[in-house]
């Protein structure tokens, strides 16, 4: 991937700004999102609940939708940040990971936060490494 600096705390700031709008009136866990391309536009998502579960959708997903229905591609994408108020940093769930594993680089870094300010920083290749794929068709 081309070396661009990353605003990790700027970035992490959009995301929180994103959970403000989470609709989570059921799990009480409000998650916000935001992706910064490599023109500097950020795309922030929430987590959206629904009373039928399976039609929830979370932050991750809808920021990076945001991007796509801009016309970004894969290979536009720099990082992506993830927050929530959690002990620890918010890590993408399963659905996200796969959702991630084929519409963001695999080496663009995903900064995990919490409210509290811990932030770790992974991949999407370091969060699933055998990613289900076009290939596995």
């Amino acid at each position: 991937m081309e070396n661009f600096d990353v605003d990790v705390y700027g970035l992490v700031s959009e995301a929180g700004k994103a959970r403000e709008f989470s609709y989570s009136p059921y799990s009480h866990f409000a998650v916000g999102a935001a992706i910064v391309s490599k023109d500097g536009k950020v795309y922030r998502g929430a987590n959206i609940e629904n009373s039928s579960f399976p039609l929830c959708m979370c932050a991750e997903r809808n920021a990076i939708y945001q991007a796509y229905l801009d016309g970004k591609s894969k290979d536009d994408l720099l990082a992506l940040a993830v927050v929530a108020d959690g002990e620890g940093p918010c890590s993408p769930c399963g659905a996200c990971r796969q959702v991630l594993s084929e519409l963001f680089p695999g080496d663009a870094p995903i900064y995990m936060a919490n409210m509290k300010g811990d932030i770790e920083q992974t991949t999407i290749a370091e969060l699933l490494p055998y990613a289900f794929d076009g290939s596995d068709l």
